[in-house]
């Protein structure tokens, strides 16, 4: 049977990207893009040749069949996100899982990711975490939030620049001022930024600023830790 790679790709940094990972590029037949345009840029880099098809989170379902296909075809798909690993916050699941349902080989090329990265150069517990992603924009929300109060691992938030603030202003509510955390922001970049202290000492930090930009990672402590 034919082989559906899952690539992960540069956070940031386009030197990032593995050998392996564009070995692997150069030799599928199709490319599944989370955007054709950005990775278009990536694949024009690296002088990666080959089809590629759109994969977004807005088409997975529909898009799953039309990769099968070409898998049944005896042809190789790779997956892409954007940035980083494919699956984490960024589609690709459904795809592994209906690739192993129907006798498909599926093969990882490790390489960045945000989450880790971020988790990393936090300085906080990195022993044991949770991942979150992206939390709820509404329903469910709060919930989310009240049951990590007492986490005791530390917590890895995806979190866009236009939304920073308000998830500031709630873990001040619901985890006080004093709770260690990290934002990370524009990892492997050329403003890569990582403001670390107190809830309330990151909250003043960004209060500060006109603008925010870019990728944002955010890291809570564990509920008990301390410096």
């Amino acid at each position: 049977m034919s082989t559906l790679y899952i690539v992960a790709t540069p956070i940031g940094n386009l030197e990032d990207i593995s050998e392996r990972a564009i070995k692997t590029l150069k030799s599928v037949s199709y490319i599944a893009c989370e955007d054709t345009r950005t990775s278009g840029v990536l694949l024009k880099k690296m002088g990666i040749e080959a089809n590629t098809f759109a994969f977004h989170a807005h088409n997975e379902h529909q898009k799953v069949e039309h990769l099968l296909n070409i898998l049944d075809a005896r042809q190789n798909v790779a997956i892409i996100s954007d940035a980083g690993m494919p699956g984490i916050s960024d589609p690709g699941f459904l795809a592994v899982r209906a690739a192993h349902q129907a006798g498909h080989s599926v093969s990882v090329i490790p390489g960045p990711d945000a989450a880790t990265t971020a988790l990393v150069a936090s300085g906080l517990p990195c022993d044991k975490y949770v991942f979150e992603g992206f939390l709820p924009q509404k329903k469910g929300r709060q919930k989310q939030l009240k049951q990590l109060v007492d986490e005791q691992r530390s917590i890895v938030l995806y979190e866009s620049p236009h939304r920073l603030m308000k998830l500031l202003e709630e873990l001040r509510k619901y985890m006080g001022d004093q709770r260690m955390m990290a934002v990370c922001r524009e990892l492997t970049k050329k403003f890569e930024e990582v403001v670390r202290g107190s809830i309330k000492s990151v909250y003043d930090t960004f209060q500060l600023r006109d603008e925010i930009k870019g990728e944002i990672v955010v890291i809570i402590a564990p509920k008990d830790y301390s410096e």
